[in-house]
């Protein structure tokens, strides 16, 4: 499950991890927008539950220095021995040059060379490195994890994925349809023993088709619209059913854009159902390679009438009653 639940404070989530294990759901993934960070919740979570697994998708590779990306790691990983997992990725324009006031220079050799670093330095080693767009000095980590975490690259495209698959020990994907995960994991090639396939899916459990596909309209248009996401889905062949959302946001249609998304994309993108139909279509996810489905849990009009019995009913049925 992503973590944390939205319109939940932190200090609540004691319970939701503890229903979340209960549940059978097995790991907690984070995501650093402009919400809660990726360490908080995970380090909360492995003081609260301490079957979890733990893990960040992602943190941004540009809005921490390598030095201090190296120590979050290792103090979670230090927190949880063998229990977690790093996510990083490229992120975007908007988190990291709007938001965070860094350049969005190279993306792709940006996130290799902090992937490089990372290897060494969670494995202990002293590195000091001239790399392709920085540079570290004798940077040592003075609590070096016992077990270091393995470290996962977010990738949408061919360059990204051929890049987490020689070098990383899995890959994180992310807004793409069950039937697009071979294609992608084509790029990643031969995967290695302990190699991992995390993919983030849009779950939004309830009946109300309506609902659903109106919150997946707006997920869309404000995602697939940034330019990585958009490359991402014309090169997985969508060029002539988005094209029109494309065409319709660049001018400035808003509302238009959201109406040229159909129904068949929405529905592929966004899963919707009966809690025990949003589990099935996940396993199509599973059964196309995914080892680790991390859903996203979105609001629906039962959590909102409902509130905490809703909720803890609703994760009771989304894990399957206690399968873990």
């Amino acid at each position: 499950m992503t973590v944390p639940l939205d319109g939940i404070p932190l200090a609540e989530h004691a319970a939701i991890y503890a229903a979340l294990d209960r549940a059978g759901f097995t790991d907690v993934w984070s995501s650093e927008v402009n919400g809660a960070d990726a360490f908080t919740p995970l380090a909360l979570a492995a003081a609260w539950q301490p079957r979890l697994r733990l893990g960040t998708a992602i943190t941004p590779v540009f809005t921490r220095g390598p030095g201090l990306l190296a120590m979050s790691a290792a103090a979670l990983a230090d927190a949880a021995p063998g229990r977690f997992a790093l996510g990083i990725g490229a992120s975007s324009p908007v988190v990291v040059g709007n938001w965070n006031a860094v350049p969005f220079e190279e993306p792709f050799r940006r996130t290799r060379d902090v992937l490089r670093f990372l290897r060494a330095a969670l494995a202990g080693e002293t590195v000091d490195e001239e790399y392709d767009t920085f540079a570290v000095r004798r940077f040592t980590l003075d609590r070096k994890p016992a077990v270091p975490p393995p470290v996962l690259l977010a990738a949408l495209r061919p360059g990204m994925l051929r890049l987490a698959g020689a070098e990383a020990d899995g890959v994180i994907l992310n807004w793409l349809a069950a039937t697009d995960v071979p294609r992608a994991l084509a790029e990643v090639g031969e995967r290695r023993p302990g190699f991992e396939v995390v993919a983030r899916i849009f779950v939004c459990p309830t009946e109300d088709a309506v609902h659903a596909r109106a919150l997946g309209r707006r997920l869309i248009t404000s995602y697939l619209t940034v330019a990585a996401y958009a490359e991402f889905h014309r090169w997985l062949g969508r060029e002539e059913v988005l094209g029109p959302m494309w065409r319709a946001w660049a001018a400035g249609d808003r509302r238009g854009a959201g109406a040229a998304v159909p129904d068949d994309v929405v529905d592929a993108l966004v899963l919707h159902g009966s809690p025990e139909h949003c589990r099935e279509q996940v396993r199509r996810y599973a059964d196309a390679g995914v080892d680790v489905p991390v859903l996203a849990l979105l609001p629906t009009p039962e959590l909102a009438a409902g509130g905490a019995a809703a909720l803890g009913d609703l994760i009771t049925r989304l894990g399957g009653g206690g399968s873990r």
